[in-house]
């Protein structure tokens, strides 16, 4: 199974009080490592809306091990947990990487949605290039 990487430092605007990353940035890190995720399938969010397909979340989580600080460079690794026609669900690891330590974990699902007429698509049937690239994601040792 093929599984991304991305690289990012914790920037100063991203910790609250405490010096802690703010909960809610997981999900712009998670959103980062999404579209680096597709782009190693060869596929990018711009190719996808311009052929009319749009990927919204319908469910996220993100379990807190312990907090991210300012400067911390972490990496968000990323790998399908689940594919099918209508929708996929995303895994994430974020690992501080100077003691490689999990700091939390999170998963996303998205569905594949028409652009025009915001409908479940069967991306499968209808593109099926792009279905192709997805499943090679997930069938990667």
């Amino acid at each position: 199974m093929y599984k991304g990487s991305t690289n990012l430092k914790v920037r100063y605007a991203e910790t609250d009080q405490m010096g802690i990353v703010h909960h809610s940035n997981y999900y712009v890190y998670f959103e980062a490592a999404r579209e680096d995720f597709i782009q190693g399938a060869g596929i990018s969010y711009r190719d996808m809306e311009e052929q009319g397909i749009m990927m919204p979340l319908v469910e996220t989580q993100c379990r807190y091990m312990e907090g991210a600080k300012y400067a911390d460079k972490l990496i968000i690794e990323t790998n399908i947990d689940e594919l099918s026609p209508a929708k996929v669900a995303l895994q994430y690891s974020v690992i501080r990487e100077a003691d490689n330590k999990v700091l939390a974990k999170g998963k996303t699902i998205q569905t594949f949605v028409d652009s025009k007429s915001f409908r479940i698509i069967n991306i499968k049937k209808k593109y099926p290039d792009i279905w192709e690239k997805l499943e090679a994601l997930k069938q990667e040792d």
